[in-house]
């Protein structure tokens, strides 16, 4: 085992297990790693000795936060786009293997889970969060959009809370993932190693967890479900806002928090994202991911994305100038072309 590998992929006992090694980077994904998970994966489920897949991160403050989205905008600067493709063409293909996955697919989870981290543990069969969990798709905040499969996943959360999660890129701790089934598990910080001890010596799995699983704090989306539902309904973003201001008059502090959070992000982006929950609900993963392709195959011609990268990772400012600036002057032809097809240079998903 290579301990400088920034993924280690190894058999222990009956599992086989992936840790994310990147922790001063918050095991931020890059494409050697999602090359070495791919292989991983494709030979264990050949294995008759891996009866089980465990993803891991190492340190204490992340399983994942995402892509390395900094150098995915200087290669995109530098006219590199070919490169910048290859991670995203590769990084999606293994999301739906991931979906796809022959075996029971176990992600322990006890940090940071954001953006291509999200990916990696969503579309497995078992998500367990520790007290540590803090789940987001915060891209509709740096210009990007909820990708890595969100066009799948967010649509089929309870009501309207994948069009919450998508348009504000709000963050979710352990007690509303599990609600919200982000989270199929919730486990104590401090039971997450024997858990992943009883995984790997071959206990079976659904009495192991049921074993070191625990009764979370009462979630606090919960109070707040009969907005969310009644304001991300709405028939486009400016509506949702509307009903949120709404929401605000009559004495919701949520609604206005909200509101007020909505307005800094990028209104190409949160377009994007209202369009990517409305579509996503009748499609498969695989078209789903298709879809995500074609709009990350355009999204470095618009100027969001730069301008996002460096208003919060760059010069963190934290002050974007958006183009355009209003979401009246998005129009909807706008935001079809980003989803238009690409003829031979569609995902493969076979």
């Amino acid at each position: 085992m290579d301990e400088s590998a920034e993924v280690i992929c190894e058999k222990q006992g009956t599992a086989g297990v992936i840790t994310l090694n990147r922790p001063r980077a918050l095991n931020a994904l890059t494409l050697a790693m999602v090359r070495q998970m791919r292989r991983a994966l494709d030979a264990w489920a050949k294995d008759p000795q891996v009866t089980r897949v465990i993803v891991e991160g190492s340190g204490e403050k992340a399983f994942c936060a995402g892509g390395d989205i900094r150098r995915l905008t200087e290669l995109l600067r530098a006219g590199e786009r070919d490169e910048a493709l290859a991670f995203w063409r590769e990084e999606y293909q293994l999301n739906i293997l991931i979906k796809r996955y022959p075996k029971p697919y176990i992600s322990l989870i006890d940090g940071i889970v954001m953006g291509g981290g999200v990916g990696v543990s969503l579309h497995g069969s078992h998500r367990v969060a520790g007290e540590r969990y803090l789940f987001a798709m915060p891209e509709v905040g740096i210009g990007f959009f909820p990708d890595v499969g969100a066009t799948y996943a967010l649509p089929r959360l309870p009501g309207q809370t994948g069009m919450y999660l998508a348009l504000t890129g709000e963050r979710v701790k352990q007690a509303d993932a599990l609600a919200l089934g982000l989270a199929t598990h919730a486990v104590a910080s401090t039971g997450m190693e024997s858990l992943r001890l009883a995984l790997i010596e071959g206990a079976p799995l659904e009495e192991a967890l049921a074993q070191a699983s625990v009764h979370p704090k009462p979630a606090p989306l919960d109070a707040e479900r009969s907005v969310i539902d009644s304001c991300f309904g709405a028939e486009s973003v400016s509506a949702v806002l509307q009903r949120l201001d709404e929401a605000a008059d009559k004495g919701s502090e949520f609604a206005a928090k909200t509101a007020a959070s909505m307005r800094t992000k990028s209104p190409t982006s949160m377009s994007i994202a209202f369009e990517q929950v409305r579509r996503g609900a009748s499609l498969d993963i695989e078209e789903a991911m298709r879809t995500e392709f074609r709009i990350v195959s355009r999204i470095g011609e618009g100027k969001d994305f730069f301008e996002g990268v460096r208003a919060v990772l760059i010069d963190k400012d934290n002050q974007p100038r958006w183009e355009p600036a209003s979401l009246d002057a998005v129009t909807q032809e706008a935001i079809d072309r980003y989803f238009a097809g690409l003829g031979p240079y569609e995902l493969e998903t076979t």
